[in-house]
């Protein structure tokens, strides 16, 4: 009985990982981030929840290191004056930031089955 309170504990803060990640690449940037990291501070190696929480956090790491390429690409190309910007904001958004948003919500799915992205 206890292994079955244990799986389900492990894949609701699986699942809350994810779903930290994803708001953090929406809608709530920072404060996500950080119940991210306290989700991975609790959990335990080689375990469900373990494995989403730190995919969660490379994600967003991801993430932001390409958010900060583009932005320091805008200001090195013509800086925030030039129409140019509007090209590498639209594109990056239409493309690059809905990539991640897309693979976090596959993640958020499939820690809500209790597997991993790939078996």
């Amino acid at each position: 009985m206890k292994s079955v309170k244990t799986d389900e504990l492990q894949i609701k803060r699986a699942s809350d990982a994810a779903l930290a990640s994803l708001l953090n690449l929406t809608i709530l940037p920072v404060i996500s981030f950080i119940a991210l990291l306290l989700i991975h501070r609790k959990t335990q190696a080689d375990t469900i929840d373990h494995y989403h929480a730190v995919l969660g956090v490379k994600i967003n790491v991801i993430a932001a290191v390409v958010l900060f390429l583009v932005s320091a690409l805008m200001i090195l190309l013509g800086g925030f004056d030039s129409p140019w910007t509007w090209v590498y904001v639209i594109s990056y958004f239409t493309i690059v930031h809905t990539i991640f948003i897309v693979f976090a919500l596959w993640a958020l799915v499939r820690a809500w089955s209790g597997d991993r992205l790939w078996s």
